[in-house]
């Protein structure tokens, strides 16, 4: 399965909808990746891809500093799941991938 590309994520957290955009690329044999949203951007670490289950971490630091951990399904051109910072409540996350330039 192919998950390279770049998502647009929502993450529907307590203080409103958060709408990263992600990048994943795979550079000699493992996945890598940067998140962005509004003006920072931060590395994916910890990418894994498991059958259709993909997983990795990333700290942020707006519009709080967090250490956010994803656990997504994907299906096709989207994912689904949850995306859980240290104790708070998990977050429901989807995805959609973006139709490759060409």
């Amino acid at each position: 399965m192919s998950v390279e590309g770049t998502w647009d994520l929502s993450i529907s957290t307590p203080i409103g909808r958060i709408r990263p955009v992600v990048d994943i690329r795979r550079a000699e044999g493992a996945l890598t990746g940067t998140a962005r949203a509004g003006d920072e951007e931060v590395p994916l670490t910890d990418l894994s891809l498991d059958g259709d289950r993909l997983t990795w971490r990333q700290a942020i630091t707006k519009p709080m500093r967090l250490n956010l951990a994803f656990a997504m399904t994907v299906d096709g051109d989207t994912m689904t799941g949850t995306s859980k910072a240290g104790r708070l409540p998990s977050s429901k996350v989807t995805g959609q991938r973006r139709a490759a330039q060409g």
